[in-house]
């Protein structure tokens, strides 16, 4: 195997390791396709996939060294990345206190999910600092730049199949029964998780 595929699959693998844990990105899709239906659980996906491929073109274009020469830059990704996740857990928490016959979701909400996914994914500072590392461990500097597309391309496409998976399958008939059930005390416990979130962000060390 040449030395070009195995930083390649290296890089791959270490990207694939996000998605064994859950986080800020997975559960707002499982929460949005739950509580306003597949489409919209797709949307916010297809934005959360789109973020990855934003990531992945930066990396590639070696603009992430940016963020590990300058301090700052990862303090700042912080701040808005735990600011949009406290706003999360409000909106989660303002939706477990209103009556179910009151939840009922508007077109207008589903307008700007796209927008989101991106947004939840660009302010996060671990998805910045899991693509340093895939420079660092398995793209070098000196990768020929098929290496570099190859991963662009990769990466969102697992990107998208894998948030649109959760999207599809959280969005089923039985699933949104259960959510129907429990909605207040799911969205309660979304609201502590991105509540958490933020902390574990905004006191995240490099």
């Amino acid at each position: 195997m040449s030395p070009e595929i195995s930083s390649l699959l290296l890089a791959v693998g270490i990207f694939s390791v996000g998605f064994v844990s859950i986080g800020p990105n997975i559960l707002a899709i499982i929460g949005t396709s739950m509580e306003r239906g597949r489409g919209n659980g797709v949307l916010l996906a297809l934005g959360v996939g789109t973020g990855t491929a934003v990531w992945a073109t930066l990396t590639v274009a070696g603009l992430t060294a940016l963020i590990t020469a300058y301090a700052g830059l990862v303090t700042l990704l912080k701040i808005f990345g735990a600011a949009y996740l406290l706003w999360l857990a409000y909106k989660a928490f303002r939706s477990a206190t209103i009556p179910d016959a009151k939840t009922k979701p508007t077109s207008a909400q589903g307008k700007n999910l796209y927008l989101q996914g991106m947004a939840i994914q660009l302010t996060n500072p671990k998805a910045a600092l899991q693509w340093i590392a895939i420079v660092g461990l398995g793209l070098g500097d000196d990768a020929p730049l098929w290496v570099g597309l190859t991963l662009i391309v990769t990466a969102t496409t697992l990107s998208l199949l894998v948030h649109v998976i959760y999207a599809v399958t959280f969005s089923a008939s039985p699933v949104i029964d259960f959510y129907q059930r429990s909605r207040r005390w799911i969205e309660g416990a979304l609201g502590l998780f991105f509540s958490f979130a933020a902390y574990k962000i905004a006191t995240y060390r490099n």
